[in-house]
C-alpha cells in the first residue's frame, strides 16, 4: 500500500493529521490550476482552502485504491467553476501576480507567463480547461476526463483544437505584437 492510499485510508477513520500530507503534496497543484482559470490569487487560496474542505467532508466517498490526485482537481475545478458562476471571481492581469511563488504557474519570465496566460484567455473556456489540466496540473486525458466528467474522447478532441488554436493564435501574433 502506498503512503497516499494509507493515508486516505487513515483519513476514513478520522484521522485528520492523516490529510495534512494530502493538503501539502496537492496543495500546489490546485492552486496552479485555480489561479489558472481565475486569474486571482486571493479568490483561489481562498478556493483551494474549501476544496480541502470539501475534499475532507468527501473523503467517505473516496474509493481506495483510486487516483487522488484527479479527484482532487475535480472538486477545485467545480469550486472554481461554481466561484465564476456566482460571479465572485474578478479577473486580473497575470502581470498583477506576485511572479516567482510556489504557486506560479512555472514560467521563468513574467513576459513568458503573460503571453502564455493571454494565448489561454483566447480559448473556449472548455477548451482552455482541458489544456490546464492536462499540461499544467498534469493529469492524464482520463484523468481529466474523470475531473470534468465528460468522456476521455471528447478531452481528446478538445484538446486536439484547442492546441491548433493555440498555435494559430501564437502565429497571427507574432513577436512584438501588442495586445
Amino acid at each position: 500500500m502506498t503512503d497516499e492510499q494509507d493515508a486516505v485510508r487513515r483519513c476514513h477513520m478520522g484521522d485528520r493529521e492523516a490529510f495534512r500530507p494530502i493538503v501539502e503534496r496537492y496543495g500546489d497543484v490546485l492552486m496552479g490550476t485555480i489561479y489558472l482559470m481565475t486569474r486571482d490569487r486571493a479568490v483561489s487560496e481562498e478556493l483551494v482552502q474549501e476544496t480541502f474542505v470539501r475534499a475532507w467532508n468527501g473523503i467517505g466517498t473516496f474509493r481506495l485504491g483510486q487516483p487522488l490526485k484527479p479527484w482532487l482537481v475535480r472538486i477545485a475545478v467545480n469550486q472554481a467553476l461554481n466561484a465564476k458562476a456566482r460571479r465572485q471571481v474578478p479577473v486580473e492581469p497575470l502581470s498583477e501576480a506576485n511572479a516567482g511563488s510556489s504557486t506560479d504557474p512555472g514560467f521563468s519570465r513574467a513576459d513568458d507567463r503573460d503571453e502564455v496566460q493571454w494565448a489561454l484567455s483566447q480559448l473556449s473556456a472548455d477548451h482552455r480547461r482541458v489544456v490546464v489540466l492536462r499540461y499544467f496540473a498534469d493529469l492524464s486525458t482520463k484523468e481529466v476526463a474523470n475531473a470534468l466528467g465528460i468522456r476521455e474522447g471528447t478531452v481528446k478532441s478538445r484538446l486536439s483544437r484547442a492546441l491548433e488554436q493555440l498555435q494559430e493564435i501564437v502565429a497571427h501574433r507574432g513577436p512584438g505584437v501588442e495586445r
